[in-house]
């Protein structure tokens, strides 16, 4: 089993890093840090620059999350998916056979989550592991 964190170095994602690197010091199980990189638009040369954009910037952010982890002496995996945030935590989540996905919430009201698709809310409707969604400090 492990625990599947989604980690872009937004302040929900912080604060999800910190009960993320506890839940899996509490479990003993390793941290599985994901980085949904679906960039938008599907051809050319655009979209080639902006997705290895996106792809640095989740390397960057995992980084940061990993010497985090290693500080507090939690095992980690890191994976970078070319896919939108809660596809890609949901399928890591199969893979790595998660107790939890934990993702950081930007405060968002329910009405602006449906309306704008936060990963969380999607999250909560899709996948079939329990979610720990973690709010903002305020």
């Amino acid at each position: 089993m492990s625990v599947v964190l989604g980690y872009d170095e937004s302040p929900g994602a912080t604060r999800a890093l910190r009960v993320a690197i506890e839940v899996s010091a509490a479990f003993d199980e390793p941290l599985v840090l994901v980085y949904g990189a679906a960039a938008p638009g599907t051809l050319g040369e655009e979209y080639g620059a902006h997705h290895e954009a996106v792809r640095e910037a989740g390397r960057v952010a995992l980084d940061h999350a990993v010497r985090v982890a290693d500080e507090a002496d939690v095992r980690t995996t890191v994976e970078i998916i070319d896919q939108k945030p809660a596809q890609a935590l949901i399928d890591a989540a199969s893979r790595h056979g998660a107790r939890f996905i934990v993702v950081g919430s930007w405060g968002e009201s329910p009405m602006r989550g449906a309306l704008l698709g936060s990963t969380p809310h999607k999250l909560l409707h899709l996948s079939s592991v329990p979610v720990l969604c973690v709010p903002t400090e305020p």
